[in-house]
């Protein structure tokens, strides 16, 4: 840097407490998230028992904050299971997530949703001639008398419809879905009662791009809801799967084209491919309005430890919930963050999620990875000084020793503790006091094996 020179470090788009910030301007109407991992979630990995279920709707609630940043969450009401399900989490009271129903375009079903006195609910309605024709076995006019059909006794009772537009990015969206939607508003304004336009993706074949053709293009197809069907902003969800990696920008690319809600799944669970990461449109909702709005962040870490508990594998590679997420292994990282945090990391995901970021020792990590780890381990700053010390050489030269046997996996910590007792003995000993409960617990074990 020159003499005198200030570095450009644009503090009010990265302010590394919170996650980085787009423009101010970036939206004009109100956002929200929704959930639907009781729903399509279990539908995708394996059923929740009702304990499971009631744990997850508890996360979501810690999760979502006082001002209902995760609005909603969606339910089964199919079975004896289902139906226990959603009485006990209605009986827990709380505001946010509001548990709503989900059904699909029958008389049938909606006669559970009154059985189970809830006051909104999905309504399944398939817009494609691939749904139309080949799944329900109908012709564009009959699907239609049925959906409404289904839908004006529903509003009649005076229930929030949330219309699932099923397949909408193989729809003929100005010759048949349109039409449809303009005539549910109006039953909507007859009867009195709302209607929520949800826009289903369910392939994953929408693309996030303005010039992409219709029905792939999802900026286009809300565009059309607000400006050729009159749907309100607020009146527009959106649900997206990930078969083709896009899932995330579709979702964000709806919030921006005008769409006020997003509808996805903790961890993005889901059918084939997943849905959209719930906790990753946590983390653009506060880049898109620079703030939490009360959301706690900080329950991200129990939601991933919760699902680890009942069976599901959490890739060690996914972003913000990974093992790898906010862990690097190589030297020339590690040298960055042990100079400033900020030069490796988009954001402190200690301040924002509760969890520190770490390192893990391979050939590549070099003599700041040692220091590094001894910082991290050992709580302090001052183990630059070790770096021309002849005894940190000869503990790298073992760590290179090791790898070189066809080790591929990185240094455990009690691994690396060990090594240093070997190599530094009186760093062990003078600062044993600092080092975290779960490596203390191992080191008195090894101390009782060893006599």
């Amino acid at each position: 840097m020159l003499m005198g020179e200030n570095p450009v470090l644009f503090e009010d788009l990265f302010p590394f407490k919170l996650p980085p910030r787009f423009s101010t301007e970036a939206l004009k109407h109100e956002i929200r998230i929704t959930d639907t991992t009781l729903r399509d979630g279990q539908q995708g990995w394996r059923p929740f028992t009702v304990e499971e279920s009631l744990k997850i709707y508890e996360l979501l609630h810690e999760l979502s904050g006082p001002k209902g940043v995760v609005y909603s969450s969606e339910i089964f009401l199919y079975t004896n299971k289902d139906r226990e399900i959603a009485r006990r989490i209605k009986d827990l009271g709380y505001d946010y997530p509001k548990p709503i129903a989900w059904i699909r375009a029958t008389f049938n079903d909606l006669k559970l949703v009154w059985e189970a006195k809830f006051d909104e609910a999905v309504i399944l309605t398939s817009v494609s001639d691939y749904h139309i024709y080949y799944k329900l076995r109908l012709d564009r006019r009959r699907a239609e008398e049925k959906f409404l059909s289904v839908i004006e006794e529903a509003l009649k009772s005076g229930l929030t419809v949330r219309m699932t537009l099923e397949d909408i990015t193989r729809s003929d969206i100005y010759g048949f879905v349109i039409p449809f939607v303009r005539k549910v508003l109006r039953l909507a304004e007859k009867y009195g009662s709302k209607v929520i336009i949800k826009v289903a993706d369910t392939l994953g074949v929408g693309l996030p791009f303005e010039n992409a053709p219709l029905p792939r293009s999802i900026p286009r197809i809300i565009r059309a809801l607000i400006e050729d069907a009159g749907v309100p902003s607020s009146q527009i969800e959106f649900h997206g799967h990930n078969d083709f990696h896009l899932v995330v920008a579709n979702h964000l690319a709806a919030w921006l084209a005008g769409a006020s809600l997003s509808n996805c799944t903790l961890l993005g669970i889901g059918e084939r491919a997943g849905n959209c990461p719930l906790e990753a449109m946590a983390l653009l909702y506060i880049q898109l309005k620079g703030t939490t709005d009360g959301m706690n962040l900080k329950v991200l870490p129990k939601i991933k430890k919760f699902f680890e508990e009942i069976g599901y594998y959490v890739p060690e590679f996914q972003p913000i919930v990974g093992a790898n997420a906010f862990r690097t292994k190589a030297g020339i990282h590690i040298d960055g963050l042990m100079k400033n945090p900020q030069v490796y990391l988009p954001y402190d995901p200690n301040a924002v999620l509760g969890v520190p970021y770490t390192i893990a020792i391979t050939p590549y990590s070099g003599r700041a990875g040692i220091m590094y780890w001894l910082t991290s381990v050992f709580g302090s700053n001052g183990w630059i000084s070790l770096k021309n010390d002849p005894r940190l050489n000869k503990l790298y030269e073992e760590i290179l020793e090791i790898f070189k046997t066809g080790r591929t996996m990185p240094l455990t910590d009690i691994e690396m503790f060990m090594l240093v007792k070997k190599h530094i003995p009186e760093i062990v000993e003078k600062y044993r006091s600092r080092l975290p409960a779960h490596l203390r617990g191992l080191v008195e074990n090894v101390r009782t094996n060893n006599g």
